[in-house]
């Protein structure tokens, strides 16, 4: 007899990832393997592939890495390729790749713009494109936004702040899209700080003047507390959500 907490399985199923070579891309995939899915880990660092593959091995799943630069459609459409070559299927992609920008917005070189607009946003777009093509109906597609694309912080983060509410514009347009004609949820979920490799280039004292207290719990989150969420937006158990994001924030959209 299944159970509810049966509805978090993915089980037979198989799961790409972008941005799975280091912080929180490394956790979303092992998240989902703990949960039962094979992974196809993409990223450009393809050398720093090679932990999170023999992590997810070691946990029974197999696992496919792929050299990917999500802003180049042609290698999206590549790395949905191989998983297809690989695996036969493709239920669940985590569009999670991305950079950041900290420049004063009148100092900000337009190629570094660019750069942001061209991973953060037209990556998740080829992507998801390339992926939408061979889903079945049931699939799922959790695109990575952050809460910068809802709130700020008073730091200068226009590129990436902009990338991200378009984010979450694409992902309602997107399950508007295919949702009711290719059975596909898609959702956002939109992090808050997390302690990552991104974090990590912050200057020293800054995250903890201006993100720390506007948290309700007075700290930056861990990246196993998105894992659950994540799961939950790949499996049945949000089989009736679409075109939604979700924050995971530690309270600051209400503080």
């Amino acid at each position: 007899m299944s159970t509810i907490l049966d509805t978090f399985r993915l089980d037979g199923k198989v799961a790409l990832v972008t941005g799975a070579s280091s912080g929180l891309g490394v956790g979303f995939a092992k998240a989902l393997a703990d949960v039962g899915a094979d992974v196809v880990l993409a990223a450009r660092r393809t050398d720093r592939l090679a932990d999170t593959k023999a992590a997810i091995e070691a946990m029974g799943r197999r696992a496919l890495a792929v050299t990917t630069d999500v802003a180049d459609p042609d290698q999206c459409t590549a790395a949905v390729e191989a998983a297809m070559a690989e695996f036969g299927r493709l239920d669940v992609l985590v569009n999670n790749a991305g950079i950041a920008d900290s420049v004063p917005a009148l100092r900000q070189d337009p190629d570094e713009f660019r750069k942001v607009m061209d991973v953060n946003l037209n990556g998740t777009y080829w992507m998801a494109q390339a992926c939408a093509r061979v889903m079945q109906p049931g699939s799922a597609i959790i695109n990575i936004a952050s809460i910068l694309g809802i709130t700020s912080v008073l730091m200068p983060q226009a590129g990436y702040s902009a990338s991200k509410s378009a984010v979450i514009g694409l992902t309602r347009d997107l399950a508007q899209q295919w949702t009711p004609r290719k059975g596909i949820r898609v959702n956002a979920l939109a992090p808050g700080y997390f302690e990552s490799e991104m974090t990590g280039e912050f200057a020293e004292g800054v995250l903890e003047s201006r993100v720390v207290p506007r948290t309700l719990f007075g700290r930056l989150g861990n990246a196993g507390e998105l894992d659950s969420a994540l799961v939950f937006l790949a499996s049945d158990a949000s089989s009736y959500m679409s075109g939604l994001t979700i924050p995971v924030d530690g309270g600051m959209l209400t503080n």
